[in-house]
């Protein structure tokens, strides 16, 4: 209300200085962060939304844990890429529509320029950098940023021991190879039935590749419907994108062989931010510029559309007894799923002194609260790097 009245009492100049240029302030402190995010933002969907937590729950406060896990359930439960979704959701609430496009497009441009760079290193050269020295620092501080991560959400998602064995079960399942989305909506289904059942009804929703392809070959128009469907359509990990896309790059256009998507996705991986700009380096190397952008901008659309749709409707989800003991559920199984994610990350990660050391330094670190996630990344990158080049390190 202050605000308000201190903007109505400044001389007017033509526009609205109090609550405009507050939203603009907000909009470049979303640029800021999405796009530092987008640069250092390695590990998948799992260590992403660990490090927006760090940023926005915990150094500036914008949201509270349970506002970050109730967005974490309702992305679990629409198609796209989660953590980008996740960026565009806090940029919603920071900032309104323009925040939404704003965070979602700082969290993509960056790995999308990363990559980009490397579909040109490997027309022009025939290879990409691995990566592997990079990737053997960051990847211990990762563990380290998730693991926090995931003690801050349990304490707000997994209470008692109903969604504490919902969580756990769910974990076991998925390494078992159930599908992730039957997972979600199973656990939001046994939280909410054993609250009616109780009788509380209402307290219960370095790559060397193959020759590129030719690029007269490639209809742009059919290119962009390829990865739209992709977008519009996909849930899972890497190795569901792989799945999907072979079926119509490989076996029904006949654009890449195995081993080139193979590689293309195993690019999305070993680069920071969401593993979506695989479109990115697909679409140079069919179709050179014009085609890495039809494919960048096919596959993201429809993250922007689907969580413009929810976004308004998750808003009232926490307030309706049954819908909100659904997302409980649903919560629940998604710390249960990022647990799980985040075992099978620690186990390739961590394997030798050097790694344990990184671990248990990040952790510490963590606990202390006061360096920035980016700190953290970097020191993890100039180690493994530095090592490398001694010889010790991969």
């Amino acid at each position: 209300m202050r605000d308000v009245t201190l903007a109505l009492a400044a001389p007017s100049s033509g526009r609205m200085p109090g609550v405009t240029d507050a939203h603009r302030g907000r909009l470049r402190e979303l640029l800021v962060v999405f796009g530092t995010l987008g640069v250092i933002g390695f590990g998948g969907p799992a260590a992403h939304i660990a490090l927006m937590r760090r940023e926005v729950v915990e150094r500036r406060g914008w949201l509270t844990d349970q506002q970050m896990v109730d967005l974490v359930g309702i992305t679990n439960l629409i198609p796209g890429p989660n953590s980008t979704e996740m960026a565009m959701h806090v940029g919603r609430l920071r900032a309104g529509g323009a925040g939404l496009v704003v965070a979602g497009l700082a969290f993509i441009l960056p790995a999308g320029l990363i990559v980009l760079a490397m579909a040109w290193a490997y027309v022009t050269y025939g290879s990409t950098p691995a990566g592997e020295a990079l990737l053997y620092g960051i990847k211990p501080v990762v563990v380290a940023i998730v693991g926090a991560a995931l003690v801050a959400f349990a304490r707000t998602a997994v209470i008692g021991p109903l969604r504490t064995a919902v969580a756990l079960a769910v974990a076991l399942l998925w390494v078992a190879g159930v599908n992730e989305l039957v997972l979600l909506a199973g656990g939001a289904l046994a939280v909410a039935a054993l609250r009616v059942e109780t009788g509380r009804p209402w307290a219960a929703i370095g790559i060397v590749l193959p020759a590129a392809t030719a690029v007269a070959s490639v209809n742009l128009l059919t290119l962009g419907a390829v990865f739209l469907k992709a977008g519009a359509l996909l849930y899972g990990s890497g190795y569901v994108l792989f799945a999907f896309l072979r079926a119509d790059l490989v076996d029904r256009l006949g654009w890449l062989t195995d081993a080139q998507l193979l590689n293309a996705v195993a690019i999305g991986q070993v680069t920071p931010g969401p593993l979506f700009t695989t479109a990115t380096f697909i679409g140079y190397v069919l179709a050179d510029l014009l085609g890495a952008v039809v494919a960048t901008v096919a596959i993201f659309l429809p993250a922007f559309v689907f969580v413009a749709i929810i976004a308004p409707v998750a808003e009232r989800i926490r307030n309706r007894p049954l819908t909100a003991s659904l997302l409980d559920g649903v919560n629940a199984a998604a710390i249960g799923l990022m647990g799980a994610v985040s075992v099978q990350l620690a186990v390739a990660a961590v394997r030798d002194p050097l790694t344990i050391a990184l671990l248990a330094g990040s952790a510490i670190a963590l606990w202390w609260g006061r360096l920035p996630s980016v700190l953290l990344v970097a020191t993890g990158a100039a180690i493994g790097l530095g090592v490398s080049a001694v010889g010790i390190g991969p």
